[in-house]
């Protein structure tokens, strides 16, 4: 299937694009490019793999919430642009 130049304008009008007219054979490659490779993929050999939504099957997996103290506080606090009793000062998230 080739992308013609009329299915690319109209596609770059419904992305609210502008191209130029010496942009448009470019676009057409790489559009013509992506969708060669998809139809790549769409063929490849899926019956013998099994079907997985991530890599492992940990999930929810916390850590235990801990305060630690930090032995040298001045050394940290050293190039923290603002402080407040021993604290980083940062600027109020709403």
């Amino acid at each position: 299937m080739k992308v013609t130049r009329e299915e690319l304008l109209h596609i770059a009008k419904l992305a609210n694009l502008s191209i130029n007219d010496e942009e448009i054979d470019k676009y057409l490659l790489n559009l013509q490019d992506i969708l060669n490779f998809a139809n790549i993929v769409n063929k490849a050999p899926v019956d013998k793999l099994e079907e997985t939504i991530g890599s492992s099957n940990d999930y929810n997996v916390f850590r235990k919430d801990e305060v630690i103290e930090f032995e040298d506080k001045d050394a940290l606090l050293e190039n923290a642009p603002e402080k407040e009793q021993n604290m980083f000062k940062i600027p109020k998230v709403i």
